[in-house]
């Protein structure tokens, strides 16, 4: 991959971080990073006033710094800054973060060397990260503290990860074969000036929800078929009325999945229900609802992977540098708060219907809790329990991050966004879906089997047979956690995409 400052879909980005494609910097984008990087040469020279470069930082930018010391400034604030709390980032967390960084100064506005790009793009190559805190970022001026622990990694300071050793990060430059480098006039400002790292784990979250997505047509069309209710209310005339294209997409799925049920046909002309519960006959409005949210979310991704959020800018065309805001995360955390907001309701909905398959005065025919022997054995009553359990805990978290605000910096930061915040709980939220959904798979498939001989819609037939690959039906009562555990972990896998 050529960076030069392009937009980046989040799948480029998971291509990076996960699947380690490698990077470097076009050709394109050399000339206008020198271009930058010669004004600031300049504003040295010249002993211009530029904040950051000449100054302090923060509350004290009114502090003028020597010529001598502009060096020893970029050094104390990346180790100043780097005050990261909690567990290290994941590897393709921190991998998205690199990616992002090494992109957005290919831009050619932030008055860095090409050198310090290219270290970013060789340690991605060779598999050297950062340890990086998941905690301590309020997401303005970007997010300093975990960006300040990526930047120690390129000086040859704090840890690193490099062949899945935990080492000094010296050491880990070394055995890869890389120099760490020296940073110059600056650079530090520039390489801790950004909303990367809410970017990389909100933005690898949000590629689990869109999986989620699917996951939940797949889900409601199994349990539909396990209570025998009807897919009328997916007829393309009703979405035509109301044509949102989250909602016209997720009843086109759900048709698709439910195609050629037997089910269906052996209850369609003598069943005396009049309609079914909104759990069931609403999937595509909320699950539609959900897509757009997210697809709103990747759009705001996309323009932030492309933009420079460094401050202040460097405009190498006439030689300003200007003090702006682009740092602020609030594009960021307004999207991945509506994201998480969104996901919970999609828990919501899978609840509503796990509880009508196992309700004995809702389930239309099915046994107690889908136990075989119902009072002997408790089937998935407990399952249910747990299901709420990660609803309730969802809800909590769901609680927009962006509604507060803390001045810091002796109030010279007096807004912030706390947009790292919104992705931690987002990426929390989305573990907890895929165990709730894997649940309602659960539940479904057992319902199915209550069904036999009957065949279901050949997409839910094969949704059923990857989760029969993973747990056997309930027969007796056992242990399900590993079965949950299980099936959450093909979800996350990729495993039920193509249905």
């Amino acid at each position: 991959m050529e960076l030069r400052g392009q937009p980046l879909t989040l799948d480029q980005v998971a291509a990076v971080a996960a699947a380690a494609e490698p990077v470097k910097i076009s050709a394109a984008a050399r000339s206008r990073i020198d271009a930058s990087r010669k004004v600031i040469d300049d504003i040295i020279k010249s002993d211009t006033i530029v904040y950051g470069v000449t100054t302090g930082f923060g509350k004290l930018s009114e502090v003028r710094i020597e010529r001598s010391e502009v060096y020893d400034l970029q050094l104390n604030l990346v180790r100043s800054h780097a005050c990261g709390i909690g567990r290290p980032l994941s590897e393709p967390e921190v991998r998205a973060m690199m990616l992002l960084r090494a992109n957005v100064l290919a831009l050619g506005f932030s008055g860095i060397r090409a050198e310090v790009i290219e270290l970013l793009c060789e340690m991605l190559n060779r598999r050297v990260w950062p340890v990086v805190p998941e905690k301590g970022s309020v997401g303005a001026s970007g997010d300093l503290a975990p960006l300040a622990h990526l930047a120690l990694g390129l000086i040859g300071e704090g840890e690193s990860f490099f062949e899945n050793k935990r080492m000094e990060s010296a050491a880990a430059l070394k055995r890869a074969g890389l120099k760490p480098i020296a940073l110059e006039a600056k650079e530090g400002l520039a390489l801790l000036n950004g909303t990367q790292a809410m970017h990389a784990v909100g933005g690898l979250s949000i590629l689990r929800a869109r999986r989620l997505t699917n996951v939940a047509d797949v889900a409601g069309a199994m349990t539909l078929e396990g209570l025998r209710d009807t897919p009328a209310a997916f007829d393309s005339r009703i979405q035509d009325a109301r044509p949102h294209p989250g909602q016209k997409a997720a009843a086109q799925h759900l048709l698709s999945i439910l195609h050629g049920s037997e089910i269906r046909e052996s209850h369609r002309m003598n069943d005396p229900r009049v309609q079914d519960a909104y759990s069931i006959r609403c999937m595509p409005q909320v699950h539609g609802a959900v897509r757009g949210a997210i697809a709103h979310c990747e759009e705001v991704l996309l323009i932030e992977s492309g933009s420079a959020t460094d401050n202040p800018l460097v405009f190498p065309e006439n030689g300003d540098v200007i003090s702006g805001g682009n740092f602020h995360g609030a594009p960021l955390a307004y999207a991945l708060d509506y994201a998480a907001i969104a996901l919970v309701d999609l828990m919501a909905i899978s609840e509503r219907r796990i509880d009508r398959l196992i309700n004995p005065d809702k389930s239309e025919g099915l046994p107690p809790f889908l136990a075989r022997q119902a009072g002997l054995q408790s089937g998935f009553m407990i399952a249910h329990v747990a299901a709420a359990a990660l609803l309730n805990e969802a809800r909590v978290l769901a609680h927009p991050a962006s509604v507060d605000n803390v001045s810091t910096s002796g109030s010279k930061e007096d807004h912030v966004s706390m947009g790292m915040t919104s992705a931690l709980k987002l990426r929390s939220i989305v573990d907890l879906a895929e165990n709730l959904f894997a649940i309602e798979l659960l539940a479904g498939a057992e319902g199915i089997e209550h069904r036999r001989p009957l065949r279901a819609g050949e997409g839910v037939e094969r949704a059923h047979a990857l989760v029969r690959e993973i747990a056997a039906p309930l027969t007796n009562d056992r242990v399900l956690s590993g079965d949950i555990a299980n099936v959450a972990a093909a979800v996350r896998a990729g495993k039920f995409d193509s249905i």
